[in-house]
């Protein structure tokens, strides 16, 4: 099981606001692609899938804010 993280956003950013998940638990995706937005103050991020498998389950919901570092969503890693 691979973590998704919120990672730094850079500067003092220390927190962000899910804005929109891009996939659903089930959902096969791919290493790089874009699987969650995220919006600070000042930006909007794309957070993408560190690995190729299966969105196994989101752990931050729409509109929650999350700290730089906490799991968002865990994904069962293709072959393992």
């Amino acid at each position: 099981m691979v973590d998704v993280t919120l990672p730094d956003l850079g500067g003092e950013i220390e927190d962000a606001t899910i804005s929109f998940w891009q996939v659903e638990p089930g959902e096969l995706v791919q290493q790089g692609a874009d699987i969650v937005e995220v919006t600070t103050e000042k930006a909007t991020f794309k957070v993408q899938a560190p690995c190729t498998g299966i969105i196994a389950e989101i752990l931050v919901l729409e509109g929650e804010v999350v700290s730089v570092g906490n799991t968002l969503a865990r994904i069962h890693e293709e072959g393992g």
